[in-house]
Order: structure tokens, then C-alpha cells, then sequence
């Protein structure tokens, strides 16, 4: 074979190598980036002193109003989500129980 060839082609199998260890760090990066997400709305979560029946509803309703009926897209960031749930919907919900009393 052409050493021209030869030398193309084990750079080819360098590259190829490269990227398959490139997709599974970036991979192991998602997977960690999401597990840390999740941690930080469990945290959220625990948080606020709603019982769980109230954050089933209030929950239920950030749902209603935003159309979403599955999980939001990857392409949608953190911030979007915390838009949905925040200090707003807190309000609301303490406005909610002073109305009730």
C-alpha cells in the first residue's frame, strides 16, 4: 500500500479512537450534570414548607399553564424550569390559604 495511504489511514483509526473517548466522557458529563440537577430540586424541593398534596397541585398547575405534557426538552436550560417554580407560585399559594382563613 502507498505510504501516503498508510499514514491517512492510521490517522483516520487516531481520530475514530478520539472520538469514541471523546463521546463517552461526554456522555459520563450529561449523566453527571443531570444528577446534579436533580439533587439541586430535590434541595429545592425539601426546601419550601408546602405538604406534598399542595406541590402535587401547584405542580400540576405550573403543567396546565405552561402546555407541557411530558418532560421539558434537553434543549430547554435549568433557568426555564426555575421560571416556572418560583418565588411567584409561592405567593400565589400563601395568598391561596390567607383567602381560605
Amino acid at each position: 500500500m502507498n505510504a501516503k495511504i498508510e499514514r491517512v489511514s492510521k490517522e483516520i483509526d487516531k481520530t475514530k479512537g478520539k472520538i469514541s473517548e471523546y463521546q463517552a466522557r461526554l456522555r459520563e458529563l450529561e449523566k453527571q450534570k443531570t444528577e446534579l440537577e436533580n439533587v439541586e430540586i430535590v434541595d429545592v424541593v425539601r426546601g419550601m414548607d408546602i405538604s406534598f398534596a399542595d406541590l402535587a397541585e401547584l405542580l400540576k398547575a405550573a403543567r396546565a399553564t405552561s402546555g407541557q405534557v411530558g418532560p421539558k426538552s434537553a434543549a430547554v436550560g435549568k433557568d426555564a424550569t426555575a421560571a416556572s417554580i418560583g418565588p411567584d407560585d409561592e405567593d400565589d399559594t400563601e395568598d391561596k390559604e390567607d383567602s381560605e382563613e
